[in-house]
């Protein structure tokens, strides 16, 4: 089963936004993979503390996007291909580097030295 131990919410985007992010994240990751278990609705929603329609919402969200499979009655589990892993990976990338770029170039950071910084940075456990 899919441990949310690690789940952090924030207050910068929708609860059921950040459950199917911790889920891309997990499988870009190889933390999650073809088959595991997603914990229940209920159960989800009374670990987080949050309404059941929010984790209801991500789950439909997920199985919209191939990513989960739910049968009536039964557990939900992640459905993915191998190429999907890439994908998602490509896409999470993406976004994490639009925002790092879009800050950096409000600060005036020049692409040498965003270079520059990734390089110094790289070693460093962020």
């Amino acid at each position: 089963m899919i441990s949310f131990e690690q789940f952090l919410m924030d207050d910068h985007s929708p609860i059921y936004l950040q459950i199917i992010g911790y889920i891309k994240r997990g499988i870009a990751s190889g933390t999650i993979g073809d088959g595991d278990e997603m914990p229940s609705r209920r159960v989800l929603s009374a670990l987080l503390g949050v309404n059941p329609n929010t984790v209801q919402k991500a789950y439909a969200m997920l199985e919209e996007q191939g990513l989960i499979h739910s049968r009536s009655g039964a557990k939900s589990c992640i459905a993915i291909r191998p190429e999907t892993v890439e994908q998602i990976r490509d896409e999470l990338l993406e976004e994490a580097m639009k925002h790092m770029i879009s800050a950096m170039k409000q600060m005036g950071v020049s692409c040498e030295e965003a270079t520059e910084l990734i390089g110094r940075y790289w070693e460093q456990e962020v």
